[in-house]
């Protein structure tokens, strides 16, 4: 029986502060349900555009870094925030949650087919797992997208839009940190530590 190998990150860095990680998350979702629920979606929709590119760019300047989910989900907030506004029609702002976490559940499941786990590179994770265990969680990420992109259709066809906001800001976050929660076992059985890990300075 071979011994567990650790898959190599496409890049090393340190670990972004948690709490910083959470308030940078959270902080445009929470505006973005206070913003709807005083003015409306068209309102909102505009400061969740300001707040998710005000998040990006703290977290430019706090880490020098750029984290991969964020900066898509950013990208994908002005597109259709924009087409929103353009068509006068929350429609668009409604489908961006359905198709950004399709998006990264079809590159994690594609590149799991292609005996690449990319779930490194889209969570931005520095933690040191063997091989077997990037496959399991990659897997396991990359169904829970597609959950929640199948949650988010079901939601806006059949819920108010004040509803969807509120599930947006409140629901999908925590539902998301339950989730990576429960993957704490599968971490701990398959986590590298001491000298199974590879050493940072190498890379």
């Amino acid at each position: 029986m071979t011994e567990a190998k650790p898959l190599p990150s496409i890049v090393r860095r340190r670990a972004q502060n948690p709490t910083l990680k959470l308030v940078l998350e959270m902080g445009p979702l929470v505006l973005f349900f206070v913003t709807n629920w005083k003015f409306g979606i068209f309102p909102a929709t505009g400061v969740l555009m300001a707040g998710v590119t005000v998040a990006l760019i703290a977290s430019w300047v706090l880490t020098r870094h750029l984290p991969i989910m964020p900066m898509v989900t950013a990208v994908a907030v002005i597109f259709f925030g924009a087409l929103t506004f353009f068509f006068h029609d929350d429609l668009f702002i409604k489908l961006k949650p359905t198709i950004v976490n399709t998006i990264f559940g079809t590159v994690l499941l594609g590149g799991l087919a292609f005996g690449r786990p990319l779930l490194p590179v889209v969570l931005d994770s520095v933690l040191q797992l063997t091989e077997e265990g990037w496959r399991k969680l990659t897997f396991r990420w990359g169904l829970f997208f597609f959950l929640l992109a199948i949650v988010n259709e079901v939601v806006w066809r059949t819920q108010t839009t004040d509803f969807w906001v509120s599930f947006k800001a409140l629901g999908s976050m925590p539902l998301t940190i339950v989730f990576a929660l429960a993957q704490v076992p599968l971490i701990m059985k398959h986590e590298l530590k001491g000298d199974d890990a590879p050493n940072r300075d190498h890379w």
